[in-house]
């Protein structure tokens, strides 16, 4: 009987049975294919693809997550290569789809939207009704819905939170990443600013060009000044070890500005996965995550 499932492009694949060789070009949908099927599912993955930890020595990597190779993916004869929208190069995924691999293409923008892609993938892996998957996907929807829960009786904590140094860029409200520390109690200081074109016009320096010259160019992740920093006023600043590593020498000049965070020494580094892996990652990262920022919070 044929399989069907439809990703996040809106596209039908179709299996004739369930995939069982997976090539996986995102981290996080690694770590979750890993947990729901076992890792020797992996065919393939990438050089970032390091959870969980010390299992994946034996997956071959086909490159990065935007430099992967096609003839690598190809020769392992994958089923389905997982992809994230924003994640990875289209144009080699569109060369992928041209040699009839099933790309199956996913974009969550919200922990609820990693969650039940969990339960999705059991679905279209047809483990939907073992015991692992069955325990996976409840554990992920019990840490949503107590943080929910917890969130509901918080005031969250006015917060900033750069994903790139130089230039330095942060996010809009409209990403895994700030839906992620609102659940936490971290309200983004700039979930309402998008970002503009050029780049003149994103630093202030120029007028933006209108919406219908911008297209579908990607406006969730602003380039910022450090002043509209200052102006948003944070009263916590967050610094994610990825996708940017920042440094102790970036926190010191955070810790240097007139806002809250600075004042009241809640300037901290924290763990990217925690705001950035959706899936499977969650079921701990939210959970971890809330504590560290509920730490922060009565921290002075």
């Amino acid at each position: 009987m044929a399989v069907q499932v439809r990703d996040d492009r809106n596209r039908t694949l179709t299996f004739a049975r369930h995939p069982k060789r997976v090539v996986s070009l995102v981290p996080s949908d690694t770590y979750t294919v890993a947990k729901l099927l076992g890792v020797d599912a992996l065919v393939g993955r990438t050089d970032y693809c390091i959870e969980p930890e010390g299992e994946l020595s034996s997956v071959p990597s086909v490159g990065g997550t935007k430099d992967y190779s096609v003839e690598k993916i190809l020769d392992l004869r994958p089923d389905v290569v997982i992809a994230n929208q924003e994640e990875n190069t289209r144009a080699t995924l569109e060369k992928l789809a041209q040699e009839a691999v099933a790309v199956f293409v996913v974009f969550p923008k919200r922990v609820e939207d990693g969650v039940a892609l969990v339960a999705r993938y059991a679905r279209m892996f047809g483990v939907e009704r073992d015991s692992r998957a069955k325990e996976l996907v409840r554990a992920c929807h019990r840490a949503l819905e107590s943080q929910r829960s917890a969130r509901a009786a918080l005031t969250p904590m006015r917060t900033f939170c750069p994903i790139w140094m130089d230039p330095l860029m942060t996010v809009h409200g409209d990403t895994y990443i700030s839906d992620a520390l609102d659940l936490a109690g971290a309200q983004n200081v700039f979930a309402d600013r998008e970002r503009r074109y050029p780049l003149a016009a994103d630093l202030g320096r120029a007028a933006p060009l209108p919406k219908e010259r911008v297209a579908d160019r990607d406006t969730r992740y602003p380039r910022v000044t450090f002043d509209e920093v200052v102006d948003r006023a944070p009263e916590l600043i967050v610094l994610p070890n990825e996708p940017h590593p920042f440094s102790a020498e970036d926190a010191e000049r955070f810790r240097a500005l007139d806002v809250p965070a600075a004042k009241q020494g809640r300037v901290a580094h924290i763990d990217g996965k925690d705001i950035c892996w959706y899936g499977a990652w969650a079921a701990e990262g939210i959970p971890r995550l809330a504590q560290t920022i509920a730490g922060l919070r009565v921290q002075a």
